[in-house]
């Protein structure tokens, strides 16, 4: 490197170590300066600062990297996973994680906040060895799915693994739970190096993309992956704009035992004035609630005791599960539903994975998938080529977006569509979408189409 470039940054480097802690062992000799020579002491001295130069510099050599993904998720955190295995150099950057000793074995507690991943994330997930490292003991498997209209004459539609000619429609896993086998596998992975600290200002050329972090040095990478949510950072970085749409709901989430074995069947029920209820299988006789409720609703669901919600769910017409008691009274979450639709998923050097391309309502399952499904993508666009590929190259990018374009595009205004058409109260309508639940559950090709899209076929 010309040392007319390199000589004023290792100046700044050594400036920055020594006030860290050259400073600290200068204090320490000079209290002890009678008992060393000066000639000693002066040596020791240059030692230590030689030592904090090459201690810097090697610091902002590894900084220099592949891949930075940006995010602390499940989805940024399968993202550089995949790619650190594949070959590339990768950066996590995301705000202060636990340490490896707060991530060890499941609690006992039941996370509120759980996920139906569907095949395509499981077979991701089992690509990295991610999926057999979780507790099977904590995963319960979705045999079928009961869809409940509402009112007098309320339609229902029927889903079963059986029918689909599937092992499972879904598997119910706990957010911290997959987090944390996340975590233990990327400090295994050589590839992958985490940086506490947050995007300050993005600079893109034709070879790489420059970042300003907090509380550490600029990072250098061939391409950003934007796996940081809803308000994505990365997003407005590129300047990318966004249609987002907040749909005045939340989802309360929480966990509840039942008198009656669920026997793996999760039910949903559609209503016009208390949103989307949702019980999804735990392992055992635990039940997971996600209801999607009016802000009004939702309210005075999370004012009321865990008790008295679990005797409002006791009390839904056609509940099969008896009588629902809390698992952890005080464990109640309450997460604000947006539509969130990017114009684009790719920009000069940058791809948005996740949330920051997409988010959609939680009525039919499918947000967490949909950040899986980015992932495989990318990893199969990437993945092969890891040693000869530039991995911002445009062509890449562009064959990304159109290979998610559509994808998305269908299961943003499928469950859009539903939950407009489910949000009304207008008679003749309830009337309407009741009788198409019952017609639709009698044409089982239809149906079983419905399920490969949900499970992410791409046939």
């Amino acid at each position: 490197t010309d040392t007319r470039i390199f000589n004023p940054l290792l100046y700044r480097l050594s400036y920055q170590a020594k006030a860290r802690k050259y400073s600290k062992v200068v204090g320490f000799c000079k209290q002890t300066s009678a008992s060393i020579s000066a000639p000693a002491y002066n040596q020791a001295c240059a030692r230590l600062k030689e030592d904090a130069i090459l201690h810097c510099r090697a610091k902002w050599i590894a900084m220099n990297t592949d891949v930075c993904v940006i995010g602390n998720g499940i989805i940024g955190k399968t993202a550089a996973l995949g790619l650190a295995q594949a070959g590339y150099k990768v950066t996590l950057l995301s705000p202060q994680h636990d340490e490896p000793a707060q991530s060890g074995a499941p609690s006992e507690a039941w996370d509120p906040r759980v996920y139906a991943l569907n095949a395509v994330a499981r077979t991701l997930l089992a690509s990295l060895k991610v999926w057999d490292a979780l507790d099977t003991t904590r995963i319960a498997a979705v045999d079928g799915m009961v869809v409940n209209g509402d009112g007098a004459h309320a339609g229902q539609l029927v889903f079963d693994a059986y029918s689909a000619h599937r092992s499972a429609l879904a598997w119910i896993v706990e957010d911290s739970h997959l987090n944390r086998v996340l975590d233990a596998a990327m400090r295994f992975a050589p590839n992958l190096q985490r940086v506490n600290g947050s995007g300050l200002k993005m600079l893109v050329n034709d070879a790489s993309v420059q970042i300003d972090v907090t509380d550490s040095d600029s990072l250098t990478a061939g391409v950003i992956v934007g796996a940081d949510g809803a308000h994505s950072w990365v997003r407005a970085q590129a300047e990318i704009g966004v249609d987002y749409r907040p749909y005045e709901q939340r989802a309360i989430v929480g966990n509840f035992s039942c008198s009656i074995a669920h026997q793996g069947i999760a039910h949903q029920w559609f209503t016009a004035n208390e949103g989307v209820i949702a019980l999804l299988p735990l392992p055992g006789n635990r039940l997971s609630l996600v209801w999607a409720a009016p802000n009004g609703l939702a309210d005075n669901l999370l004012s009321d005791t865990a008790a008295a919600l679990a005797q409002r769910l006791s009390e839904l017409p056609g509940q099969p599960f008896g009588i629902l008691l809390p698992l952890q009274p005080d464990t109640l979450r309450a997460i604000p539903l947006a539509l969130v639709r990017a114009h684009q998923t790719t920009a000069a050097r940058m791809v948005l994975v996740g949330d920051a391309a997409h988010a959609i309502h939680p009525l039919a399952g499918q947000g967490m998938n949909l950040g899986f499904a980015d992932v495989a993508a990318l990893l199969n666009l990437l993945g092969p080529h890891a040693s000869t590929r530039d991995c911002g190259d445009p062509g890449v990018l562009a064959h990304y977006a159109r290979l998610r374009k559509e994808k998305v595009l269908l299961m943003q205004i499928g469950t859009d569509g539903l939950q407009r058409l489910f949000a009304s109260s207008f008679e003749p309508v309830r009337l309407a979408r009741n009788i198409g639940l019952t017609l639709l559950n009698k044409f089982p090709r239809i149906k079983r189409q419905l399920m490969s899209h949900a499970a992410g076929d791409t046939r």
